[in-house]
C-alpha cells in the first residue's frame, strides 16, 4: 500500500484494535469481530485513502467505531481530525480510544452531520460507506469550502451514482483501492465544488 509504520505506530494500531475487541463484547460498535476481518476491513481499508488526505484539518463522517479517522490519525499527527456520528456509544468509544492511544489531534462530535455549521470548512472530509453519493454531498455541504477534497470511499464502482452528482461538485479523480487480503471491490471517489 507504499505506507511505511514506524514500529511505534504500529503499536497503536494494534492497541486500537484492542480496544475495538474489548468495547465490542459489550457496546456492539462493529459487526466485524475476528481480528484478521478487523485488520483488513477496518485497519487497511481506512488506511487505503492515507495518501488522498488534503490539508490539515480532516472530517470523517459517519465515522461509527472511528474508521478510518482514527488510523488515520495515528499517521498523520501534523493533522487535525474530527470524527463525527449520530450514535453516542460510537463517539464515546473513539473519544476513549483517541485517549488511550494518546491522539490529541482527535475530537468526537456527536451530531448529525447535516446539523453541523463548524466555524472554518475542512480541508478534506472523508466518507466511508456512508451514503450515496448525492445524498451524500448534499449532507456534507456545510463542512465543504472551496477547494475541500470530498473522499467517498466505496465497495463497488458507483457508475449511476457519479452520473446523479448534483450541480456545483465534479468528480476531480476515482481510483481502485487494493485492500491487501481484502477479496472484495473498494473504490474511491474524490468530489470538489465546481469553482468559477
Amino acid at each position: 500500500m507504499g505506507i511505511e509504520l514506524s514500529a511505534p505506530d504500529a503499536l497503536r494500531l494494534q492497541q486500537l484494535l484492542e480496544e475495538l475487541e474489548r468495547w465490542n463484547r459489550t457496546y456492539n460498535l462493529t459487526a466485524i469481530t475476528q481480528r484478521e476481518e478487523m485488520i483488513t476491513h477496518h485497519l487497511l481499508d481506512s488506511l487505503a485513502v492515507h495518501r488522498d488526505l488534503h490539508g490539515i484539518a480532516i472530517a470523517d463522517v459517519g465515522t461509527g467505531a472511528g474508521f478510518p479517522g482514527l488510523p488515520l490519525a495515528v499517521l498523520n499527527p501534523e493533522r487535525r481530525f474530527t470524527l463525527m456520528d449520530s450514535a453516542g456509544k460510537k463517539i464515546r468509544f473513539v473519544s476513549h480510544a483517541a485517549h488511550a492511544l494518546g491522539l490529541t489531534n482527535v475530537e468526537g462530535v456527536h451530531a448529525r452531520v447535516e446539523s453541523l455549521r463548524p466555524a472554518a470548512t475542512f480541508d478534506t472530509v472523508v466518507a466511508r460507506a456512508f451514503a450515496p453519493l448525492p445524498e451524500m454531498l448534499e449532507t456534507v455541504s456545510s463542512l465543504c469550502g472551496a477547494d475541500t477534497k470530498v473522499l467517498a470511499m466505496k465497495g463497488k464502482w458507483p457508475q449511476e451514482e457519479m452520473a446523479a452528482i448534483p450541480e456545483g461538485w465534479r468528480v476531480e479523480s476515482s481510483r481502485e483501492l487494493q485492500i491487501p487480503g481484502l477479496g472484495e471491490a473498494r473504490c474511491l471517489i474524490v468530489v470538489t465544488r465546481v469553482t468559477a
